[in-house]
């Protein structure tokens, strides 16, 4: 006969030993990343492998609740009468309220409701067996503990691979962005399927799963796994408690603070998993609590006066030309980097279009992105405000209309479209757009012999761009448009034979080098058409290809290039100064010589008055860059201030400054920002 084993007592502890190794064999893997700068004083390496085997194992303790959950549901208890037919019967229900009804999964869409319906199906299933066929308990329940622990096991395999792939990416463990793209299971799976061989992928970490689950019990084949004494029980109770609130603790009140200056050290030290749980559950932020506090009244005034607003608000904007009600075109580019274009130093040709199209326009050669989110672009150029703490607006389920360029450009008659070669409900960009008065052009409107080609996040972006067209051309004027683009995304793949590239034909590079393709077949259909020549094309990106560096905002990060382009109208020029997303609408709504009141934060950049500074930030750092200084305001009520010097016109050179602060920006970053993210929208 069998020896019966208690399962908890001899998993936890291995558990513990594997996330341990585990985690500093990741540390080691992302430390010879390509991307991680590696110029950490001594302190910095004994905490990356010293704090980050204590994050390690504090989280592997809270890891280990579910396991001790499965453990207490070992016991036959549940299926002595009624109780097992009272189980079964609430479970059925559960089933089929799930699979009849429309319950909390359905709001998320992709395949999580499909996902909670098999699994109610199967946990319905699986326990009536148990409570009508007794013989078959034993050994379920010795199966169960078995491939409960190879679960743990494959889990913690497949976390390696998925942080080592996530930071390939941002150079960051798992963020807001890791949360955010689980919402979008169908968009983010497609793009994970066709990034990277899945199959090759998955048996590889079928393979090590298995191996290190039989070295961990490969003495206990023999045994009966299931519980043991109501002595031991209580005792792994009481551990799994005590060592589950102190991993909490140690995680939630000391974690951060322990952090270097060099981010890319504090992000290794960091347990990814925690940082997962730590964005899931902080989607919005209360700035009032978590950053620093200016007296309000004192915050209001400075920023009317920076915002040239009046007690209500409002900045009355009268023009200083003629008013001209062109159309207009404004698009957003996916992932454009300042640094991908020639004008910026790139030397690999790869957007002859935009570098004409650059020259040829009114350039802004210092303008910067407010995030590294295509929602915070969007944000930027609609509503035209610095981006606040937590969740874009554009996120928010259930925000209502902002005052945005849709709404004014409305008021002067034009009609306003906003046209996405993707699904529109990605990013809640439907709701947004719709509810700001938007007619939505999106994948799933285009008729099936307009896409020629796509991929899990759209149609290519010629088969976009072609629909554009034939909209405007029946399209009464005056016409505003905001296109966003998609083919600048991984997997980076596009339609054959329309761009010639020396390289991996999957890679960034080639991504770009065909987005610029598509512009410049855009632009050049565009210019045979009867209203071009009352038209004015705004053209920038979303956000940079990545944001990662040393500094938690480095400004290189930021920088995007973007230009408005309207031949005999516009006056090509390049502007220096310091600038941002949210400025250019403003800009050209005086140049196309428009009167209003408005409650844009962001200014006409060509006005003598002009404040140079730019907005810029992350899910929880908050950047504001004016006279050379970087402000940056923090969760915890932390403020740093970082002197930055440019090098070429791409780079920035950014030195924490330790003596002294300086007074004007931040207190500048501080009204703005208190401002914009306690007033109702």
């Amino acid at each position: 006969m069998n020896k019966t084993k208690d399962w908890f007592s001899y998993f936890a502890p291995r558990f513990v030993a594997l996330a341990a190794v585990m985690g500093f064999l990741l540390r080691i893997v992302l430390l010879f990343m390509p991307a991680t700068v590696r110029d950490f004083a001594f302190s910095g390496w004994i905490k990356i492998f010293f704090l980050g085997l204590l994050n390690d194992i504090a989280f592997s303790s809270i890891a280990l609740v579910p396991a001790f959950v499965v453990y207490s549901l070992l016991t036959s208890v549940k299926y002595r009468k009624p109780a097992g037919y009272i189980i079964c019967g609430l479970l059925a229900a559960l089933a089929i309220y799930v699979i009849g009804f429309n319950d909390i999964s359905d709001e998320y869409g992709g395949v999580v409701p499909g996902i909670a319906k098999a699994l109610t199906a199967l946990l319905f299933v699986c326990f009536a067996l148990k409570n009508c066929i007794p013989s078959i308990r034993d050994g379920w329940r010795k199966w169960t503990a078995i491939l409960t622990s190879v679960i743990y096991v494959i889990c913690s395999v497949l976390i390696f691979v998925c942080e080592i792939v996530f930071w390939e990416e941002f150079a960051v463990r798992f963020n807001f962005i890791a949360v955010d793209y689980l919402v979008y299971t169908n968009e983010v799976i497609g793009n994970i399927i066709e990034s990277y061989n899945i199959p090759l992928m998955s048996l590889g970490v079928l393979a090590v799963s298995l191996g290190i689950s039989w070295l961990l019990f490969r003495g206990s084949h023999r045994a009966d796994f299931g519980i043991g004494s109501g002595r031991k029980y209580l005792l792994n109770l009481c551990c799994t408690l005590v060592f589950a609130g102190l991993g909490i603790g140690f995680l939630h009140y000391g974690y951060r603070n322990f952090g270097t200056s060099n981010m890319f050290a504090t992000q290794l030290q960091e347990n990814g998993c925690w940082d997962f749980l730590e964005a899931f559950s902080s989607n919005e932020l209360d700035y009032s609590q978590f950053y620093a506090m200016m007296d309000e009244d004192e915050a209001v005034s400075l920023q009317q006066e920076l915002c040239g607003m009046d007690a209500d608000g409002v900045r009355h904007v009268s023009a200083s030309r003629p008013e001209n009600r062109k159309n207009i075109i404004l698009i957003t580019i996916e992932s454009l980097s300042a640094d991908f274009m020639g004008y910026f130093g790139n030397e690999r040709g790869i957007t002859p279009n935009l570098d004409s199209l650059f020259e040829h326009s009114l350039a802004f050669d210092r303008l910067f992105a407010t995030g590294n989110r295509t929602v915070r672009g969007l944000e930027a150029v609609t509503a035209c405000i610095p981006p606040s703490s937590g969740e874009s607006i554009v996120k928010r389920p259930g925000q209502g209309p902002v005052f945005s360029t849709g709404e004014l450009l409305r008021s002067f008659g034009y009609s306003t479209t906003y046209i996405y070669g993707g699904d529109a409900y990605f990013d809640n960009m439907e709701y947004f757009f719709g509810t700001n008065g938007y007619s939505i052009r999106d994948k799933k409107t285009f008729a099936k012999s307009d896409i020629t080609f796509d991929n899990i996040w759209g149609c290519c972006d010629e088969d976009t761009y072609r629909v554009a067209l034939r909209d405007f051309d029946a399209c009464g004027e005056p016409f505003f448009a905001h296109i966003m683009t998609v083919s600048n995304h991984r997997p980076y793949t596009y339609p054959e034979g329309r761009i010639e590239y020396e390289g991996n034909a999957m890679s960034r590079s080639a991504a770009v080098k065909y987005t610029d393709y598509a512009i410049g077949e855009f632009i050049r259909e565009a210019s045979a058409r009867e209203w071009f020549d009352n038209t004015v094309f705004v053209i920038m990106a979303d956000h940079c290809a990545s944001s990662a560096g040393k500094t938690s905002l480095p400004l290189e990060g930021y920088h995007i290039p973007a230009f408005i382009y309207a031949p005999g109208f516009v006056e090509p020029a390049h502007v220096g100064k310091v600038c941002s997303q949210i400025d250019v609408m403003p800009t050209l709504f005086s140049l196309l010589g428009f009167s209003y009141d408005s409650r844009f934060y962001g200014q006409d950049v060509l006005d003598d008055s002009f404040r140079e500074r730019a907005f810029m930030a992350t899910y929880q750092d908050l950047g504001y860059y004016a006279d050379s200084v970087l402000t940056v305001l923090s969760p915890v009520r932390q403020i740093r201030q970082f002197e930055v010097e440019n090098e070429g016109r791409t780079g920035f050179r950014e030195t924490l400054m330790t003596d002294g602060i300086a007074e004007e920006p931040m207190r500048e970053a501080q009204a703005l920002y208190q401002v914009i993210n306690t007033r109702k929208f």
